[in-house]
């Protein structure tokens, strides 16, 4: 096939078009829910007040704003693939932002001043009790600002809009990767991104896995979780064959994600017993250095520990059941005490070793070393 063949190939599973809309009837298609942010979605709305207040000062001073991105569905309903920050900063400014999930509108915002317009500290769109308000024909003036749509037409290919959504997102500073991989996710399929969402909150695993509060709100628990799921599922041929952490990530789980074949029961119980035995033996330790010398575990959440100990873990479950249960726990804390003496482990924790280097040599090797 020749460069041109595959382009022409390339462009016929994606089937797009264009259209400039008003802000007011955007307001109308989302109060009509025809323009949907689907709750899930709207979690990742977290920008600050500065660079809401930055956006709404572009559509007042009539600065071009980047295209937002939606699906068009069967039923002509349009999804926002890309955009949710824009049109979220938008509708919650003029009071018509929805929480999805209560169904409720949540209270106007109020902007800061900007660089170019410090007048527009303290006010909102109509006006609160501690604040002032938009000009009458200040808010006609943003009513009638257009916005760019781009819109992937229902014939497209399947796969269109989850590399459209990877490519418009994964070069910003929000959302991180694995924000991203949710979404896709979601558009994937709805009920197997909820499920993981229960495997995040297990306590046990949060008892194990012990992160930051930042990692935590850039959805790092549940990277996490797929991160298991993917290892742990894969043949070690898949893992050789691994070129990028993120991509492998998001591959492996989009597929898990469609597969009729994909026992979410089974595999939510492998989940939950292999945490379960490890925070019984080593809760917050569980993904810690351990010093020898010091006798003791040190430092933060090892990712790589994660990884070999968690997948070494889970696939001898049944033969760490057989162990007696007076001495399961101390027998695990110490086959993970010993990990740390091993030189191959030793070195392929340390920084510097790449993912893809790294797992095609300590998961086949963790899943030896953890059975007892």
């Amino acid at each position: 096939m020749t460069l041109q063949d595959e382009i022409e190939a390339g462009r016929s599973t994606v089937k797009a078009d264009a259209y400039a809309m008003s802000i007011g009837e955007i307001v109308n298609l989302y109060r009509d829910r025809e323009l949907v942010i689907r709750p899930e979605f709207q979690r990742l709305f977290r920008w600050t007040p500065p660079k809401k207040s930055r956006l709404i000062e572009s559509i007042l001073l009539g600065i071009p704003l980047p295209s937002i991105f939606v699906m068009q569905r069967h039923d002509g309903v349009w999804e926002v693939i890309d955009g949710l920050q824009r049109l979220s900063t938008i509708l919650e400014f003029m009071g018509e932002l929805r929480d999805e999930e209560k169904g409720e509108l949540l209270p106007p915002s109020q902007l800061q001043g900007t660089r170019y317009l410090p007048s527009l500290e303290g006010l909102s769109f109509e006006g609160t009790e501690e604040g002032a308000a938009l000009t009458p024909g200040q808010r006609v003036s943003l009513k009638r600002s257009k916005l760019d749509f781009k819109i992937l037409l229902p014939e497209s290919d399947e796969k269109a809009k989850y590399e459209l959504f990877d490519r418009l997102n994964s070069g910003g500073e929000v959302p991180s990767a694995q924000e991203v991989r949710n979404c896709q996710l979601i558009m994937r399929n709805r009920d197997f991104f909820l499920w993981l969402e229960e495997l995040r909150n297990d306590s046990s695993f949060n008892a194990c896995a012990l992160i930051s509060s930042r990692a935590a709100e850039e959805q790092y628990d549940l990277e996490l979780v797929c991160r298991f799921l993917s290892l742990i599922s894969s043949t070690l041929q898949e893992l050789k064959e691994m070129e990028s952490v993120d991509v492998f990530l998001t591959d492996k789980m989009l597929e898990l994600a469609g597969s009729e074949g994909f026992d979410r029961p089974s595999w939510g119980k492998v989940f939950r017993d292999t945490f379960s035995l490890l925070s019984e033996a080593l809760e917050s330790d569980s993904f810690r250095r351990y010093d020898n010398s010091k006798g003791r575990f040190l430092g933060g959440f090892s990712v790589s520990a994660f990884e070999a100990i968690s997948v070494g873990v889970a696939s001898n479950l049944e033969a760490w059941a057989r162990v007696p249960e007076e001495d399961r726990a101390g027998a695990l804390r110490g086959r993970v005490e010993d990990m740390w003496s091993e030189t191959f482990f030793r070195s392929q924790a340390r920084g510097g070793v790449r993912g893809t280097t790294r797992i095609p040599l300590t998961i086949p090797a963790a899943k030896d070393f953890f059975r007892p």
